[in-house]
């Protein structure tokens, strides 16, 4: 909280949001489907692909924000399973974009201490989009600061099928096939995210209601906030509107608030004395 009130000023919009947040209730992984990319063009009559340009500058914003506040992991979904089936032009731009991100990016997470990764099919990937993403990933394997997860190429679906199947080939291999049994945590260990927690925040922008097919398993018990403000446009104000609308939610996790529970045992006490009473 401190390393965000530094480039800050009393006065600020930004100061006074930050003065709100409970560092105590901070999520610690936050995840973001950047959506609008597209819409934002078009309001502009400009090409799709400029969306996405104006997109790298948020990406920028957010990951320097959640550094600053003390998040632990941030995932952004980058592209998707079903992203293949736009335009060859714009995909061969993202990729391009992200190619051109990595290289400006890389002495800044070097320096911040940001570890990089890398979620999805990403064998599929263009072989020099590979190759320098794995150069990023292996550049920042030893930072201990904010870990980010890049999803590319990903789709939740996808994911939960490649841990069945690495569990599947796995007990293959050691024998184990005919007494294999799956439950939630075998699973939760070999999907992509396994080395981070689940989420605890999800944003997502352009006010679309839906989850896209994103971190299916992750998001059981995330708290969704969901913004009209297209990606281009996303701020550090919108950022910290949605941490602070995170802790004013009541998490349960399926279960009841702590007045909740205290007054159901109550209700309970009452009811068993008054079948003792009548007994």
């Amino acid at each position: 909280m401190k390393a965000l009130l530094e480039v800050l000023r009393p006065g600020d919009k930004d100061w006074d949001l930050v003065q709100a947040i409970d560092p105590e209730r901070l999520p610690a992984h936050i995840a973001i489907i950047m959506d609008g990319n597209g819409r934002w063009a078009g309001r502009r009559r400009l090409p799709r692909v400029a969306g996405h340009k104006a997109g790298i500058g948020p990406v920028r914003n957010t990951v320097e924000t959640c550094t600053r506040l003390g998040v632990k992991a941030l995932t952004l979904y980058a592209f998707s399973v079903e992203n293949w089936k736009r335009p060859r032009a714009e995909v061969e731009t993202l990729w391009r974009l992200l190619r051109f991100y990595l290289k400006q990016e890389l002495p800044e997470l070097q320096k911040n201490d940001i570890r990089l990764q890398a979620i999805g099919r990403l064998e599929a990937l263009p072989e020099q989009v590979r190759r320098e993403l794995e150069t990023a990933v292996e550049a920042t394997s030893n930072n201990r600061g904010l870990l980010v997860n890049l999803a590319i190429n990903y789709g939740g679906r996808a994911e939960i099928v490649d841990a069945v199947n690495s569990i599947l080939e796995m007990a293959r291999i050691e024998g184990s096939l005919d007494t294999l049994k799956l439950d939630e945590d075998l699973i939760a260990t070999s999907l992509y995210t396994a080395s981070c927690p689940d989420p605890d925040l999800l944003i997502r922008t352009s006010g679309e209601m839906r989850i896209s097919n994103f971190l299916l398993w992750q998001i059981a018990y995330a708290e969704l906030y969901v913004t009209e403000t297209l990606w281009p446009d996303f701020t550090r104000t919108d950022l910290l509107r949605a941490i602070l609308e995170y802790q004013k939610r009541d998490r349960r996790y399926g279960g009841l608030s702590a007045g909740g529970v205290n007054g159901a045992h109550r209700a309970e006490d009452d009811d068993l004395i008054e079948v003792l009473r009548s007994s």
